[in-house]
């Protein structure tokens, strides 16, 4: 069955930089676009990055674009979040995701980042 683990989140302070994982498994990663997704409390869950299968298509929400970047090791299985210049609006529960060709959504467990000084 396809399971998304997140890791690497943690505190950190504004201005800080922390790096997020996704290991997957239980479906071909190396043919799946994936995403990384945030909710912070009382707000929606929102898309944060989106990355083609074979990376040659990257996509940002506004609010983190040229601080965020997504990358994914397909010889790993891995998708990975590099934060940069964090701020304390970037709280949140981060969420790694992919979509099956039959629209089905599969959602990891979430990692807490939490900027505060």
């Amino acid at each position: 069955q396809v399971r998304l683990v997140e890791s690497g989140g943690g505190l950190v302070q504004p201005g800080g930089s922390l790096r997020l994982s996704c290991a997957a498994s239980g479906f071909t990663f190396s043919t799946y676009p994936m995403s990384w997704y945030r909710q912070a409390p009382g707000k929606e869950r929102e898309l944060v990055a989106v990355s083609t299968s074979t990376s040659r298509t990257k996509s940002y929400a506004d609010s983190v674009k040229g601080r965020f970047t997504i990358s994914r090791d397909n010889t790993k299985n891995t998708l990975f979040l590099q934060m940069n210049s964090l701020k304390p609006e970037d709280t949140a529960v981060y969420y790694c995701s992919t979509t099956s060709p039959f629209s089905r959504t599969y959602w990891g467990q979430g990692t807490q980042v939490t900027v505060s000084s």
